[in-house]
């Protein structure tokens, strides 16, 4: 057991409480668990920058669940997930979703398999791939993405993938406003969102991308 779980349990609590977050005590279990995992396998393989175990809690799970009022049911594709983030937290918020976990990166999907059968995730499906070479049999009601660096590049290469009425949920520093001007420009309807990281600096924002009329 890690020595931070403490810790983390209490920054847990009171991010959720400031953000209007209902965590169960298995859900927060689950969280807790996926985060000494991560702390253990970064160790030995470079999963994330943020290694400072203060920064942990909320900079990874309280980041992640900070788009949960928008996430709905259905199948979800999670573009870059890294060492899991945002599907992992979100799939354990939201056992009834069917979560992809998509990434290029041999070392990190090890992990996420190796967490996902840990943790018992039996609605998350990891997949060694870039996005260009990934495919499914149906379409997405949404398509997340944390780390990806231009919102184009992720309408482009996943458009595909998306249902006619699905949605991309973007997550962003500071507001991208002249790439949601070409977004917008080009047809995409797109809205911004300001997220609520508790224990946390620095602005974030939500881009929400729906495919505009055809």
């Amino acid at each position: 057991m890690s020595n931070h779980r403490q810790l983390w349990s209490d920054q847990l609590a009171r991010g959720a409480a400031e953000m209007g977050l209902e965590i169960s005590d298995a859900q927060a279990t689950k969280l807790l668990d996926y985060l000494a995992l991560m702390e253990k396998w970064n160790k030995v393989f470079n999963l994330t920058a943020v290694r400072d175990p203060k920064e942990m809690a909320p900079r990874h799970l309280l980041d992640s669940l900070s788009i949960l009022p928008w996430v709905t049911a259905g199948r979800l594709l999670d573009v870059g997930t890294g060492a899991g983030l945002p599907g992992i937290p979100l799939a354990i918020m939201r056992p009834s979703l069917e979560c992809a976990l998509l990434d290029a990166n041999g070392k990190k999907i090890r992990f996420v398999r190796q967490a996902v059968m840990e943790l018992e995730l039996s609605n998350v499906n990891p997949a060694q791939r870039r996005i260009e070479a990934f495919e499914s049999p149906r379409p997405f009601t949404q398509i997340t993405a944390r780390a990806f660096s231009s919102l184009r590049e992720l309408v482009d290469l996943s458009r595909r993938l998306l249902a006619r009425d699905g949605v991309w949920l973007a997550m962003k520093g500071v507001e991208p406003k002249e790439e949601i001007a070409r977004l917008r420009a080009q047809g995409l309807d797109v809205e911004v969102s300001p997220l609520k990281v508790a224990q946390t600096t620095g602005e974030r924002c939500l881009v929400l991308m729906r495919q505009g009329e055809r």
